[in-house]
């Protein structure tokens, strides 16, 4: 048995975003924990590559590549991480060596579905689809945007697919249930129990267009915001989002201004995973809602952001996605589904943060702690 495992998902193609070089690289460091040998793969096209002002260059010289390398280096990866462009060149390790490095690991974690290549995809021998995007993802199969390539295992973070009252179409899969890793020792609490700030890290409208499901619009961001974009004017506590928002929602913008949101540019303070990390820990708590799919699907699925600020021992009030028949709602994590609900969840963080504090920290170690994560994964994944 090689003790190896591939990870693929996307750090290059999302170049900017510490939160979602943290996503993938948390399956790295919750494996590595557990005594494999990790390796990450990214597959990239040429024509996504842009130099610093956004302009085509050759994916060499990209700073996609000097982003992905970044993030390499910061977790440790020298000589286990390789960029592969257009499904033919690599950066880190020769095309024929990745592929018999893949035909030796135990297991393919394949992140959204990321890597697609078929050589590589072929080689390996035991293959586990992630979903992080629940809803998204199962609904471009069922209408055939983007089908889903076959695997061995099906993992979702949703955990209310397959279940009568959530209408995200399986497409005759088995979708197994898995938490978002969270490797506690990256998110070690502060001392400071005053409380400051909400924040957030968020994309207005998110990176995808709305679906349609059954004749139904589902519902993106935006929208969700949009009913509590009064929440900062009945608490007496400051809301900060570190907001990517397009100069097009102008009005949105001006709404949330007026309304008393304190907006900050997420490239300044969460570009790489460190700061990232910084921007969630200097935080008090966070507060969130959720993608318009996830809510009115009742899908289950809970935010891999929200689980940092957790493990970092900062309460979280978030959105009601259906996750509350998973996890415990109340202390902690405080779950709402109308605007009156967010008023009392965040007074009631506001009033007893200390409490607040210890039940997110707790929350964190039984539910998402990687070692326990992911030791259901592999026995679920057949390892």
């Amino acid at each position: 048995m090689s003790r190896r495992i591939i990870v693929a998902g996307a750090i290059a193609n999302k170049r900017g975003s510490g939160g979602e070089a943290w996503v993938r690289m948390s399956w790295v460091r919750g494996f590595q924990r557990l005594g494999f040998d990790v390796e990450l793969v990214e597959e990239i096209a040429s024509s996504a590559c842009v130099d610093d002002t956004g302009a085509p260059v050759a994916a060499e010289e990209s700073a996609n590549r000097r982003y992905f390398d970044r993030v390499g280096e910061l977790f440790d990866l020298n000589g286990r991480a390789t960029l592969v462009i257009d499904g033919e060149r690599t950066i880190g390790h020769p095309f024929d060596d990745l592929a018999d490095r893949m035909r030796e690991a135990d297991l393919l974690v394949n992140i959204s579905g990321h890597l697609r290549n078929a050589t590589l995809f072929g080689a390996a021998q035991q293959t586990a689809l992630v979903d992080i995007d629940p809803g998204f993802t199962q609904i471009w199969d069922h209408d055939g945007t983007a089908p889903i390539e076959a695997h061995d295992r099906y993992f979702t973070i949703g955990e209310n697919i397959g279940r009568p009252d959530c209408p995200i179409p399986t497409g005759g899969l088995r979708w197994l249930t898995t938490r978002q890793p969270v490797v506690l020792d990256d998110w070690s609490p502060r001392d400071d129990d005053a409380f400051e700030r909400f924040t957030t890290i968020a994309n207005w409208r998110g990176p995808y267009g709305a679906l349609t499901l059954d004749g139904r619009t589902l519902g993106l961001k935006v929208h969700e915001f949009r009913k509590v974009i009064e929440l900062p004017l009945s608490v007496p506590a400051s809301f900060e989002l570190a907001l990517n928002i397009h100069p097009a929602d102008g009005r949105d913008r001006s709404a949330l201004l007026d309304n008393g949101w304190r907006l900050v540019d997420p490239i300044a303070c969460c570009s790489d995973p460190s700061a990232f990390r910084e921007y969630v820990r200097s935080s008090s708590a966070e507060f969130s809602v959720a993608q318009g799919v996830y809510v009115d699907t009742n899908s289950g699925w809970f935010s891999d952001r929200s689980v940092r600020y957790l493990a970092a021992g900062l309460p979280v009030l978030v959105q009601e996605t259906g996750f509350s028949r998973h996890l415990p709602s109340g202390r902690g994590i405080v779950s709402f589904t109308t605007p009156d609900e967010a008023v009392a969840g965040a007074r009631s963080i506001v009033e007893h943060y200390a409490d607040h504090r210890r039940a997110a920290r707790s929350i964190a170690e039984e539910h998402f702690d990687s070692d326990r994560v992911l030791t259901r994964f592999l026995e679920l994944a057949g390892e």
